[in-house]
């Protein structure tokens, strides 16, 4: 046939003579394994040509382990269920996951959700070419932090805005700019870690600043900053400690203490916020924390913050304040290295333009329906999830329906929680009884659409707070039931 590819007679064995061996026989050839039925799903998949090189390489590693008398020939069905292993290990490992974990802004599994108007975007966006740098009015190069720039200062109240690829990065390139081979004073109790050992005296050595630490770890005031404050003095700056809070015999300075002390004399005020966030999640019988534009009615020159935690958008570091510094920032060479793609400006448009209807953010924003979602409502959820659960885990594991508390998110208010319902899985077996947990765990995660909860007292749980549709749940507990 036009076409075929014929194997038979060089992949279906050793050498001429060497494949009569009595331990060689059987092995199938390359184009007998592609012409198979089960096959067909790897060849619609991945071509003919991927294909062919995984049968060839599992083949290699049958005959190797049957010449030092490993093991034998294995069916054919086997060799094909070790082509779909070898092809998927070297396939995109980047793959949706149910977060049942209870964390709403999970680090570990690409935090905030993006709303459905900003994957539309991307979609478009990303199918063809832009004016992402291009002015359709004059016909000349144009620049990217236009298309939100208005936007963003529009939310916030700030002069003018720009855009980096994270947070980190936000602060990085300020500093950078605004504060190199100079020193910048910072309380002992606000030089955080971000995650994955990234420090903020890490970052400020790296952007070429020299950090000053004034006051202690729990109580600094604003003489420690006065103090600080000399010739080599670049700027004065505050870090929100989002993701850990000091409690008992405390004491911090007010931003606006802060910024009129740098105000008088002469140096600018920046503010880390971290998180970030445009509304007053107060309002939504949620933990306050500061907003963009809290900290620019406050005083803050420059302000940084991220786009996917409380914001509820992409990676993203957004800079705002006052202009000249923002054209500044936006002049330094690191901006092109840090600067985001038409991708991500496309998705932050989007969340952003949410927060012009505050009336209906709760339902339209992912990460803000989430966080506000009742104990009541998720209590329903787990009423009707769980006989698929019970029969997915027949004979298996106890499995039951339990109060939990969920985690708004690893490095976002960490240590504020909410009322939720959790799945509770307990395995019936009680010798090895951790094993056997882990092991149950494992295939959840093994699944086409891994399901990813957390260990918490010899039990599994699934919290459902940000379960947004049960359908793809109860498929992937089908598959979990069968045998």
């Amino acid at each position: 046939m036009t076409g075929t590819i014929d194997d038979s007679s060089t992949d279906s064995g050793e050498k001429p003579g060497a494949v009569t061996a009595t331990g060689f026989v059987g092995i199938p050839s390359v184009d007998r394994l592609l012409h198979s039925v089960e096959c067909e799903p790897l060849l619609e998949s991945y071509g003919r040509a991927r294909v062919t090189q995984a049968a060839r390489s599992i083949l290699a590693e049958i005959r190797a382990a049957i010449a030092n008398q490993e093991e034998s020939v294995p069916p054919d069905r086997d060799i094909i269920s070790r082509m779909h292993t070898f092809m998927a290990a070297r396939s995109f490992s980047l793959q949706p996951l149910l977060n049942l974990t209870g964390t709403v802004l999970h680090t570990n599994l690409g935090r905030a959700a993006l709303p459905e108007t900003a994957i539309t975007t991307m979609v478009r966006i990303a199918r063809g070419s832009s004016n992402l740098e291009f002015d359709l009015a004059s016909g000349k190069r144009g620049d990217r932090d236009v298309h939100i720039e208005r936007l963003i200062v529009e939310m916030t109240g700030a002069e003018a805005a720009t855009v980096v690829n994270n947070n980190a990065a936000a602060v990085l390139i300020t500093l950078a700019t605004l504060a190199r081979n100079r020193e910048v004073p910072v309380s002992r109790g606000e030089l955080v870690e971000i995650g994955g050992s990234f420090r903020i005296p890490e970052i400020m050595l790296q952007s070429g600043c020299r950090l000053v630490e004034i006051g202690s770890t729990n109580r600094t005031h604003l003489r420690d900053y006065a103090a600080a404050i000399n010739k080599d003095t670049a700027l004065l700056m505050k870090v929100h400690t989002s993701n850990y809070e000091i409690k008992g015999f405390t004491n911090a300075v007010k931003d606006s203490e802060v910024s009129a002390l740098a105000h008088e004399h002469g140096l600018p005020f920046v503010t880390d916020l971290g998180s970030g966030t445009l509304v007053d999640l107060t309002n939504y019988n949620l933990p306050h924390e500061p907003t963009a534009r809290e900290a620019i009615e406050g005083g803050a020159d420059v302000v940084t913050f991220s786009g996917d935690k409380l914001l509820g958008g992409p990676q993203a570091g957004i800079i705002i304040g006052r202009r000249d510094l923002i054209e500044q920032i936006r002049g330094n060479p690191l901006k092109r290295a840090l600067r985001v793609d038409k991708i991500t400006m496309a998705a932050l448009f989007e969340v952003l333009n949410l927060y012009r209807d505050p009336d209906r953010l709760q339902e339209t924003l992912p990460t803000l329906k989430f966080l506000t979602r009742s104990a009541a409502e998720i209590q329903q959820l787990a009423e009707q999830v769980l006989p698929a659960f019970q029969q997915a885990l027949n004979n298996h594991a106890s499995v039951t329906i339990i109060d939990a508390l969920s985690q708004i998110g690893s490095g976002s208010l960490p240590l504020d929680l909410l009322a939720s319902k959790a799945i509770r899985i307990v395995p019936l077996q009680t010798e090895h009884a951790d094993k056997a947990l882990q092991e149950i765990a494992l295939r959840f995660r093994q699944l086409p659409v891994p399901i990813v909860g957390r260990l918490h007292q010899g039990a599994l749980l699934f919290d459902l707070r940000t379960l947004d549709s049960v359908t793809p749940l109860l498929e992937q507990l089908e598959i979990l039931a069968q045998p």
